[in-house]
């Protein structure tokens, strides 16, 4: 079990350490902190092994497949240079999956943590590739250009995870409960327009079929949680997935043309589209996007590990981060862009109780084998948008449930916390309820607050300060002495 904090309620706390023989901290990222094994170091049967872990990539994929379309669009390339840049996605989210899991040395969570390919940075790379463009007059140099800035954004999350994650002190319950609740409430947007058919674009987008398709399987992973015991339980997502797709067949929501195009295997081409270019505008702007992805991925981390029952203290915080820079640095080589969590799986290991990072590593050696048998990725891809769509609902809102139930628990009749939380919460869904809300703000401006995590993060973090580490709250917790009870924050 992980250790308890020192304080529940006030800005101050921080996860206890358990200490050595000697008196220093013997926990190390992802060693056990209690006798016996703990359950996220539990390796499971190899068929269960297998099947969850399988039920991990399906909740993923459309996040992982979904920025290399975008930005692949955008630079203009052609339909075989797209499918390669997918798998190339899907390749090194596995690697990352795979660092975070398993870890080497100080380098990795050992956490079920999930890496992909990070959204905060796809409207940047747009951009990126949109200046070279017309700087050069063709999209030739655009992908150097945006893989340069990647390597280096990687480069410097990694150097600096040792000093970021001593963040954790300003992240008490308050905040913890704030950030994961607008974890949740940011991703149930994609999840309902996943139910209505994916993008405005797509052929039936919005239409009676398709959120009758999402209705379907939502009832259907709900059922097989309620009725299931058990194994069968814990796959109530895969099932619910598998179910809601049969149903999708005979309404032909179903595209098959993915898999009679595909290759049967395509091993990853290093530097495939050139050497990487270093443009300065284009590093400054990728690195911004790096600190965004640090501070979702500390979020995550601490979300997750309140979620499985280890917390998440500062190395294992900064192992996850180094495990986030290496592969961010490392993914441009193999064609693919910057690493950081994915927030939906964290939803499944809290819908399937089911902490082993094993399992998670077995996802992410699936990821590597749709990256280099681009044909099973696109049996994948089989699974409509709407029956992603019902599924997310349940993943969302259980990850939102698991902000809500820490918020419980991390003294919620101060009004300086109730103040805290709805500020968080309020400015955090701004852009998720008016995405353009900034979009006459600079551009490096715009990076930070387009991300209802990161924004609502950043305000939490700031109130706490407010509240609990200066003025009054501060010169309380000075004096506090070993036999005191002292209030943790000066009611306001």
């Amino acid at each position: 079990m992980a250790p308890s904090n020192t304080s529940s309620n006030d800005g101050g706390s921080t996860p206890a350490r358990t200490p050595g023989p000697d008196g220093a901290s013997a926990h190390l990222p992802g060693e056990p902190s209690g006798p016996g094994t703990h359950p996220v170091d539990e390796l499971l049967p190899p068929v269960k092994l297998f099947s969850t872990g399988l039920q991990h990539v399906a909740a993923m994929y459309a996040g992982v497949v979904a920025p290399p379309l975008i930005v692949g669009a955008g630079v203009g390339l052609s339909p075989a240079e797209l499918a390669l840049l997918i798998s190339a996605s899907l390749f090194t989210a596995g690697l990352a999956t795979l660092l975070q899991t398993l870890g080497i040395w100080k380098i990795g969570a050992r956490l079920p943590f999930v890496n992909g390919v990070s959204f905060a940075g796809v409207a940047p790379m747009i951009a990126i590739a949109k200046g070279s463009i017309d700087r050069t007059g063709g999209p030739k140099d655009a992908l150097p250009v945006i893989f340069g800035a990647v390597i280096v954004a990687g480069i410097l999350c990694f150097l600096a995870a040792p000093y970021f994650c001593k963040l954790i002190r300003f992240f008490p319950p308050v905040v913890q409960g704030t950030v994961i609740t607008l974890i949740g409430v940011s991703l149930l947007p994609v999840a309902v327009n996943w139910a209505r058919g994916g993008s405005p674009g797509a052929p039936g987008y919005g239409s009676m079929r398709a959120v009758g398709l999402a209705a379907i399987t939502l009832v259907a992973v709900v059922l097989c949680n309620r009725l299931l015991r058990g194994f069968w339980q814990q796959l109530s997502l895969l099932i619910g997935l598998a179910f809601g797709t049969l149903i999708a067949l005979p309404l032909g929501l179903a595209d098959f043309g993915a898999v009679k195009d595909a290759k049967v295997f395509a091993l990853p081409s290093p530097f495939h589209f050139g050497a990487p270019l270093f443009d300065v505008a284009a590093i400054v702007s990728m690195c911004i996007v790096m600190v965004v992805a640090m501070t979702e991925s500390t979020a995550d981390m601490l979300a997750l590990g309140k979620i499985v029952e280890r917390e998440a203290d500062e190395p294992t915080l900064a192992a996850g981060l180094r495990a986030d820079g290496l592969a961010t640095a490392l993914s441009p080589v193999f064609n693919g862009f910057a690493a950081s969590a994915f927030a939906q799986n964290i939803g499944l290991v809290a819908l399937t109780k089911i902490r082993s990072r094993f399992v998670v590593a077995a996802g992410g050696g699936i990821l590597i084998l749709l990256g280099l048998f681009p044909v099973l990725g696109s049996v994948v891809s089989l699974v409509p948008q709407p029956v992603l769509g019902g599924a997310g609902i349940v993943l969302f809102g259980t990850v939102a449930a698991s902000g809500i139930r820490t918020l419980a628990e991390a003294g919620m009749e101060s009004s300086s916390n109730t103040l805290l939380v709805s500020v968080s919460l309020g400015v955090g869904i701004v852009p998720i309820a008016v995405p353009t809300f900034y979009d006459s703000f600079p551009e490096a401006v715009r990076t930070l607050m387009h991300s209802g995590i990161s924004v609502g993060c950043v305000m939490a973090v700031l109130l706490n300060l407010l509240f609990h580490h200066v003025g009054a709250a501060r010169r309380t917790r000075s004096g506090r002495t070993s036999g005191a009870t002292v209030p943790t924050a000066t009611p306001s």
